[in-house]
């Protein structure tokens, strides 16, 4: 699992600098923040695959920031709360928190709680198919259906669209694109631009205006799900092959 990414949103920084190495020691990439402000603006830019999360952040309740992530629904969430009562444990649960663990605790039983969360990544099995609105992605033929026609992809465009896409809106940086995407090392980000583009050719009406795969400035593209819901979404002549 060392390409797990966990972040770690604690407003005590001894905590927060303890998790943090111990989590390192196990594998595990750590990031920090130490407010709900920094925790949004972390996962904005990515979404990990974990969140550590304080009840009790310096600027807000961490309960309704769980909430948030539970919206999300692409991360697991450990609460960590110095609230032990019955009620709070299971407020916490019903906010979206996938386990809760009260302070103090031990950190055999801290790394142990995360590496049980964690499994949970390994035995999820992927539907067998991707759908917004008027697109479907089968991914057990590897083909993709967009307002009753199939487009023609290559298998390259294929992995592409369905990385952004299983992001369901989350905004993806090229380097994260380029290591959920492809299947060999490959270190150089503008290798994204090009297949976008030529994604944006087969989805988009207007690929110079895109509207379905989105540009996001400082951080890569988003894929925006949202467009496919619309009513106002007329469809659109489209190229079918390259």
């Amino acid at each position: 699992m060392s390409a797990t990414q966990i972040l770690i949103a604690e407003g005590n920084p001894h905590l927060r600098s303890l998790l943090s190495w111990h989590l390192q020691q196990a594998g595990y990439r750590v990031q920090q923040a130490a407010s709900i402000h920094q925790t949004r603006t972390l996962t904005h830019e990515q979404l990990p695959h974990l969140v550590v999360l304080d009840s009790d952040l310096p600027d807000g309740d961490g309960i309704e920031l769980c909430r948030w992530f539970y919206q999300q629904r692409q991360t697991l969430i450990l609460i960590l709360s110095a609230r032990n009562g019955q009620g709070d444990i299971v407020a916490g649960l019903q906010a979206g928190a996938d386990d809760y663990l009260t302070k103090p605790f031990g950190m055999q039983v801290f790394i142990a709680r995360i590496e049980a969360l964690l499994r949970r990544l390994r035995v999820t099995h992927a539907p067998l198919q991707l759908s917004y609105g008027d697109l479907c992605i089968d991914l057990v033929q590897r083909r993709v259906r967009f307002r009753d026609r199939f487009i023609d992809l290559t298998p390259q465009e294929f992995s592409l669209l369905y990385v952004l896409a299983q992001a369901a809106g989350n905004p993806l940086s090229r380097a994260e694109l380029l290591r959920r995407a492809w299947p060999d090392a490959i270190d150089n980000p503008r290798t994204i631009d090009t297949h976008v583009l030529s994604l944006r050719k087969k989805f988009e009406a207007h690929p110079q205006q895109p509207s379905l795969i989105q540009t996001i400035r400082n951080v890569g593209y988003r894929f925006n799900p949202e467009l496919l819901y619309s009513e106002a979404v007329q469809p659109e002549p489209l190229a079918l092959s390259s």
